[in-house]
């Protein structure tokens, strides 16, 4: 089983409409409720490939219980921690995304919160920790499950940004997704090519994490560890919806982690999956015939950073 844990987790409401006119009246076609933030899009991309998962997420007030239901309704297995305060909403217009900030969330919440974690740790074979932390836990909060999992001995994924992840890669994540921007925080320095994302992933290494898989969008992937770096090539194809990508790339991992597939074909999975999410209007979900369309047109080669990076990624 995959357990996968969303720390601020969102009722994601879409407004289908042709075109967003700001400062007029828009008048809706449809609307659509997905339970959603990163963690709850890892899980719903898992349980729909047919793979083993549990989501692990706080919520409250009526959106927490709306996302309960959806949950229920899409057969997630799940277990939700009560929390106060109101769950967030994120909303999608016409391509423009409103994303309200997350509930401010008590010390004993993140206990209790932390507690869940540990009573479903031993049932996981691979854990994935995915987006940002609600106002109130602990800035180390990712470095706290990242130990529990260590003590464990269960690999873990994790996919988070800002002052999130740079109090997490000192404890030693499995395995750091980061997209290029993200990756460009961490390490200062920007990561705009293939030979840059190398140098930085190398760098991030030394900060900590045992193996770094970098989104790279159109360009595909660069995954670095043990000395090697690899690039992940995916097809020519239009991508209309790049939210969600990412996500449906951590899930590509974790289940091709937990059925022992060797690293070519785990980054091919991964590759294939990312294009499949982006394909699709709305994130948390991939459409598996491109999945399948797309995965023996990947190309996995050798990749090499910069020459004039060092390992600190300053020149």
């Amino acid at each position: 089983m995959i357990l996968a844990v969303a720390p601020n987790p969102a009722l994601d409401i879409t407004y289908h409409l042709d075109q967003l006119r700001v400062g007029e009246v828009n008048r809706v076609a449809s609307v659509s409720e997905r339970a959603g933030g990163k963690g709850l899009n890892v899980a719903r991309v898992l349980h729909a490939a047919g793979v083993p998962v549990r989501a692990l997420a706080p919520v409250g007030g009526a959106t927490g219980a709306r996302i309960r239901s959806l949950l229920d309704a899409g057969g997630v297995p799940h277990t939700l921690v009560p929390v106060v305060a109101e769950t967030r909403r994120t909303v999608v217009a016409a391509g423009t995304g409103l994303w309200e900030p997350g509930p401010e969330l008590t010390s004993s919440e993140w206990s209790a919160f932390r507690a869940a974690f540990g009573a479903e740790l031993p049932a996981a074979a691979v854990v994935t920790l995915s987006g940002s932390l609600p106002p109130g836990w602990p800035i180390d909060a990712y470095a706290q499950l990242i130990a529990l999992c260590h003590a464990e001995r269960r690999p873990v994924i994790l996919d988070a940004s800002g002052s999130a992840l740079e109090a997490a890669i000192g404890s030693g994540p499995t395995v750091l997704k980061p997209n290029a921007a993200e990756l460009a925080d961490l390490i200062g320095r920007p990561v705009t090519s293939v030979s840059s994302a190398v140098a930085a992933a190398r760098a991030a290494i030394d900060r900590g994490a045992r193996e770094v898989i970098v989104s790279l969008g159109p360009l595909g992937l660069v995954a670095c560890a043990d000395g090697s770096d690899w690039h992940a090539c995916p097809p020519e194809i239009v991508a209309p919806n790049p939210t969600g990508a990412g996500d449906a790339l951590v899930a590509a991992l974790a289940a091709g982690w937990l059925v022992g597939l060797d690293r070519t074909e785990l980054l091919a999975q991964a590759v294939a999956w990312s294009a499949a999410a982006a394909a699709h209007p709305v994130a948390g979900e991939i459409d598996a015939a491109i999945a399948d369309q797309v995965r023996p047109l990947v190309r996995v080669v050798s990749a090499r950073p910069e020459p004039d990076l060092d390992r600190t990624g300053s020149r």
